[in-house]
Parts: structure tokens; C-alpha cells; sequence
């Protein structure tokens, strides 16, 4: 059973609504959702901890697949181009992106204790800091990931 989220909530929910948004979003961008794509989506949103490539290989060993590890890799790469998770670099880990149809730099809590990650939505004033600082230093940003760690209130209260 994973940890609960930093805010409480039915996660069935977000791992349906996940499959449905890149069902969508791949239909709409002419891209092959396959089975091992989905099903390594699913697994990647089956918990807030973000998960590794092996961890992965593991969990589709244990159902009975035998996939090799470049298999596992590309499914990966392939929902990482399209948007559809983010690569927590801290941790050599994926997890599901909460906002795949829209441009958004990724903000994460990331918890220290429970291992539970969550994604910040576009928070103006951050993105606001982030390119000032940017702009006083004559740097043209490409991508950002902002990994902010620290312990989540669940944790905290334990």
C-alpha cells in the first residue's frame, strides 16, 4: 500500500484520470500509446513515490512479463517526450506529469521521510523568480525542474 498523499484524496481517481488525458493526448498528437507504454505509465502513477526504471522492470517481472531493460527505457523516454511523466533527477525516478496537455515547468515537494512526491502547479510567483533570476544572469532557460525536499506534513505529524 503506498503512503498518503500530501493531501488526501481517492488516488484511483488520478491514475484513471492519467490513462484517460494520455489516451487522449496521444490520439491528438498521432503517437502509439502502446500496451508496454501504458502499462509503465500505469505504474508510474500507481503511487506518490516516484518509481526507477528497475523498480519498473521488477513490478512487470513480478505480473509475468519478461521484459528486458532497454524495453523499459524506451517506454520511459517515450512518455517522458510526450509529456506524460517528469524525470525527478535527485532521485533517478518518474513520476506522472499532473498537467500533460499544458507547457509547465515541474515543481516538486519531494519528501524525505515517506518518499511521497508531489507536483506544484504552475505557481506564477515562483516561474516570476526563477526568470528574473535568470534574466539577471543573461541565461536563457530551455527546461526547469525545481526539486524542493523537506518533510510533508503527514510525516510531520507522526
Amino acid at each position: 500500500m503506498s503512503a498518503p498523499a500530501f493531501h488526501p484524496h481517492d488516488h484511483s481517481h488520478c491514475v484513471h484520470d492519467a490513462l484517460s488525458e494520455a489516451e487522449r493526448l496521444c490520439t491528438a498528437r498521432s503517437v502509439r500509446l502502446t500496451e508496454i507504454r501504458r502499462r509503465v505509465l500505469e505504474l508510474v502513477w500507481s503511487s506518490h513515490k516516484p518509481l526507477g526504471a528497475y523498480d519498473i522492470l521488477d513490478r512487470l517481472t513480478a505480473e509475468g512479463h519478461k521484459p528486458a531493460p532497454p524495453t523499459v527505457y524506451r517506454a520511459l523516454e517515450f512518455l517522458l517526450e510526450q509529456k506524460l511523466i517528469h524525470r525527478i533527477a535527485s532521485r533517478n525516478a518518474f513520476i506522472g506529469c499532473s498537467h500533460p496537455g499544458a507547457p509547465h515547468a515541474g515543481y516538486f515537494l519531494l519528501c524525505t521521510t515517506c518518499g511521497n512526491a508531489e507536483e506544484i502547479g504552475n505557481s506564477v510567483p515562483l516561474a516570476q523568480a526563477v526568470a528574473a533570476a535568470a534574466g539577471l544572469a543573461e541565461f536563457l532557460v530551455e527546461s526547469q525542474t525545481l526539486e524542493l525536499a523537506g518533510t510533508c506534513r503527514h510525516c510531520r505529524h507522526d
